[in-house]
């Protein structure tokens, strides 16, 4: 028997929205609903760095949002994507699998 107890998940100290703008730089735009802004600012700073001149349907950006995905979980940041398009009808029609 152990005596450790299971931390519970502290709550998100922030959030933050990233939105894809379009093919001419700047691609991004940040936006936040609660947290500290000084926080969210450099943050925010952190991922313009990986994303800068970098377009969704660029080969580097999915390696780099799984990157700003995993900072913004262990700074406990919510974070989300909005590209302007529906990612998950975007994945179907990548999978190989065409309609009849």
């Amino acid at each position: 028997m152990t005596d450790t107890i299971d931390a519970l998940p502290e709550p998100p100290v922030g959030h933050v929205k990233v939105v894809y703008l379009g093919p001419v730089a700047p691609h991004w735009d940040f936006m936040s609903d609660f947290g500290d802004s000084g926080h969210i600012e450099q943050f925010k700073a952190r991922v313009e760095a990986r994303l800068l001149l970098l377009p969704p349907h660029d080969p580097q950006f999915r390696r780099n949002r799984e990157r700003v995905n995993r900072d913004a979980e262990r700074e406990n940041l919510l974070i989300d994507w909005d590209l302007g398009y529906d990612e998950e009808e975007e994945e179907s029609e990548g999978d190989g699998v065409r309609g009849r």
